[in-house]
């Protein structure tokens, strides 16, 4: 609803908080960071994007994988829905996907 409102100008700030995020998963992987991940996703008209979606879904998978976490191929999920115009799915997917991480450390952490 944000970035209808604010003109997709939401949406940019959701991404670089996303790229933000998925950094965190794996500090000591191959990273860009989220201002590069926003500027290229302007920059090649949303290319790029494509293009971290299907990373930011291989990292996530990564992470299941090692927590012994059943995991799909979120990337390949990703990429079709962005191939198909539908960004913002993804972008609450993924976001969906790190709460449920943050949710999981927490309580790990607590127990």
């Amino acid at each position: 609803m944000f970035s209808i409102i604010t003109c997709g100008i939401y949406a940019l700030y959701w991404l670089y908080c996303l790229a933000d995020g998925v950094n965190s998963l794996e500090p000591e992987g191959k990273q860009t960071s989220p201002g590069m991940v926003l500027l290229f996703s302007i920059i090649t008209c949303g290319i790029y994007t494509l293009y971290w979606y299907y990373r930011a879904g291989e990292k996530i998978n990564r992470l299941h994988q090692r927590n012994n976490d059943p995991s799909g191929s979120l990337h390949i999920l990703y990429l079709v829905l962005g191939i198909f115009g539908l960004g913002i799915v993804n972008y609450a997917l993924i976001q969906s996907e790190l709460n449920k991480i943050a949710d999981r450390d927490t309580l790990g952490n607590v127990q």
